[in-house]
């Protein structure tokens, strides 16, 4: 099985719908395809004018749902290298499928006659078995006017104007200066569809350094494009193609990073993932009493998964602190409080371990539960592969969040039990500190099944800071084998002098930017200022080499190198770009206390800037920020006190 592969794609996005092709726009070998709800609607759409192929010539995105390529028809027109006669694709994508508009111009000084074809087919493919590889084995059939796969999915073609035939072909004449369109509309009609959530965030940056808007921009955007509704609650599905679905971590930390959008998505996140919370033990689908699932799946496009899969040791401990920071940004009580039962089921799965929170795999499912879940994702540093059970470092830093965080949730509502889990994150930090930590003055990325620790220096390390499980000395400890890992384009999943080290490898050495960015976002939470601003300059070179549409993952030595495979948009990827302006601002909402405090990073790394748009309390927040990290509130929510952060390097 070959996964193919996506860096030279373009595409669009309108979640749950995905065009992919290459820069010429046609669709013709995998992964290319119109996919809707993990099913290929098209698997082949090519152009021809006069029987010939047009000559790409340009292609760019124009929106995150839509893109337009533009070629030149050489057989037609004047003689001569200027071309005459063009052919552009405007492309869209919608949540049933999309539109391809084609326009023929006529630039030549002649009358000119042409066919105009357009081949469209579809093998029904899940997209499980694209991403395998394996959907070259199966046959395809025309669209036009409708096309119907054996299980009932039917997809339908409408052409504006209608088509001479025989199929989607058209006899064009076009004098001098005119041009010709027409308007293509592909839909799977089999299902329901859910109509696209409504969603624009006033969000606007202006700043000296204007990578930070394009990046801001561009990852607000492609958030949008990612949105999907579980019945009245709105989600960011976690990528493109392979996983515009509801994730437990993904979805969650895409929200929580997004949260100066507001806290719309984060409350329909929790609610979402709430109502699918586990209820009993089952090993085959590594469902627990409290536990928060890992993914859903339609059935039939699963990836060797269950349709809903509970194989992640992370997501329960992150819906917790969601909850709390959605709480803080003023998520209002009357939506925090039906989630609190789920809240004191979710506390009671952390506290149901022995010892650390730890995981075994079932082998019906993932190898690693944690976000670094490939096969060979936890290594010790000589290569060695970690042998589980595993008890992951940045997995017992968000239990010990999350029951700080379920504590003070439990306190503000009245409810019983605060002081058991102030008291249980103090036990997991003493016993963190004595088991943890490397004779090197790190943290291990994990404890293995016999307890050894594993040595490696990796990224993990960086999701410990801000979240109170260090102390002073700890935290300005991490804070430096952090600034090791950095790469010019950010964070390194593991450490260069790592055995196992390769840049291009799924966790081991290449730069995520959803681990950047929770690491800076720590960084900057604890004081340690220089080591985020040059964290937010890696993510803004890497940026500008990716058009400002982060990808999932890429390689991030001397060049941000694309990885073949990574999804483009994700989400937790998009959600940087919001995770900066908190980590810029240093932005601390707590509304339930009535303010909110602000702590510049200082000299500012992106020059004098000014954010508009954030949304606190449901109320816009404007604030700029001097070169020198000087802040000045231009408005802010009423009732709420706006306060300078002290400032200081370290804890």
């Amino acid at each position: 099985m070959r996964q193919p592969y996506l860096h030279e794609h373009v595409t669009c996005v309108a979640a749950p719908a995905t065009w992919l092709s290459g820069p010429s726009g046609d669709l013709r070998a995998d992964p290319d395809g119109l996919f809707v709800e993990d099913r290929r609607v098209l698997a082949r759409l090519t152009v021809t004018v006069a029987g010939h192929d047009p000559v790409p010539i340009g292609a760019r995105r124009a929106a995150a749902a839509a893109a337009e390529f533009a070629a030149v028809v050489r057989e037609l027109g004047d003689d001569g290298p200027d071309p005459t006669v063009t052919l552009t694709r405007r492309r869209e994508a919608g949540p049933r499928g999309g539109t391809e508009t084609l326009v023929l111009a006529n630039a030549s000084h002649e009358t000119l006659r042409a066919t105009v074809e357009v081949s469209a087919a579809t093998d029904f493919a899940t997209m499980g078995t694209v991403k395998d590889g394996l959907a070259a084995e199966l046959s395809t059939v025309d669209v036009y006017p409708q096309a119907v796969s054996p299980d009932g999915m039917t997809v339908t073609v409408a052409a504006e104007p209608a088509p001479a035939g025989p199929g989607l072909r058209w006899e064009v004449t076009l004098a001098p200066r005119e041009s010709w369109t027409a308007r293509l509309t592909f839909a799977r009609t089999d299902t329901a569809g859910a109509a696209r959530p409504a969603g624009s965030s006033p969000l606007a940056v202006a700043a000296g350094d204007r990578r930070l808007d394009a990046l801001v921009r561009t990852g607000v955007e492609d958030l949008e494009a990612l949105r999907r509704t579980d019945g009245p609650d709105v989600y960011y599905t976690a990528g493109s193609p392979w996983y515009l679905t509801l994730f437990g971590r993904d979805s969650l930390w895409a929200a929580r990073l997004a949260l100066p959008l507001g806290t719309e998505v984060a409350a329909g996140t929790l609610r979402a993932l709430a109502r699918r919370q586990g209820t009993r033990h089952d090993p085959d689908t590594d469902e627990e009493p409290g536990k928060i699932l890992h993914e859903v799946r339609p059935a039939d496009a699963s990836y060797h998964l269950p349709p809903v899969y509970y194989g992640t040791v992370d997501a329960t401990a992150l819906w917790i602190s969601t909850l709390a920071d959605a709480w803080r940004w003023g998520l209002p009580a009357a939506e925090v409080e039906p989630l609190l039962p789920n809240v004191e089921r979710a506390l009671d799965w952390l506290g149901g371990h022995d010892g650390f929170i730890a995981y075994r795999a079932n082998g019906k499912g993932l190898v690693n539960h944690g976000w670094k879940d490939s096969g060979d994702g936890v290594q010790h540093a000589d290569g060695r592969i970690a042998e589980g059970p595993l008890a992951l470092s940045e997995v017992q830093a968000y239990a010990y969040r999350a029951a700080l965080d379920g504590a003070a949730l439990l306190d503000a509502f009245a409810r019983p039990g605060a002081e058991t889990w102030r008291a249980w994150a103090a036990d997991l930090a003493e016993r963190f500190r004595k088991a943890f930590w490397c004779p090197g003055g790190y943290p291990a990325i994990a404890l293995d099944g016999s307890g050894e620790q594993v040595d490696s220096i990796a990224s993990n390390m960086g999701h410990l800071l801000g979240t109170g499980l260090l102390n002073a000395d700890e935290s300005r400890a991490v804070a430096a084998h952090v600034a090791a890992l950095a790469s010019p384009f950010g964070l390194r999943t593991v450490s260069p002098a790592s055995a196992g080290y390769n840049v291009l490898s799924y966790h081991l050495g290449s730069v995520w930017p959803h681990d950047t960015a929770i690491t800076l976002l720590g960084l900057a939470r604890d004081g340690h200022h220089a080591q985020a601003a040059a964290l937010v300059r890696a993510l803004l070179a890497a940026g500008e080499r990716f058009g400002f549409r982060l990808p999932e993952l890429y390689g991030g030595d001397d060049a941000a190198t694309a990885y073949p495979a990574s999804c483009r948009p994700q989400a937790w990827s998009a959600a940087a770009g919001p995770a900066l302006l908190t980590a810029l601002l240093g932005l601390d909402p707590d509304v339930p206390a009535g303010r909110v405090t602000i702590g510049p990073l200082a000299p500012s790394p992106v020059g004098a800037f000014r954010v508009r748009g954030l949304r606190v309390a449901g109320v816009h927040l404007d604030v700029s920020v001097a070169a020198d990290g000087t802040p000045t509130i231009h408005s802010g929510p009423p009732g709420l006190r706006v306060a300078r952060k002290s400032s200081g390097a370290g804890m």
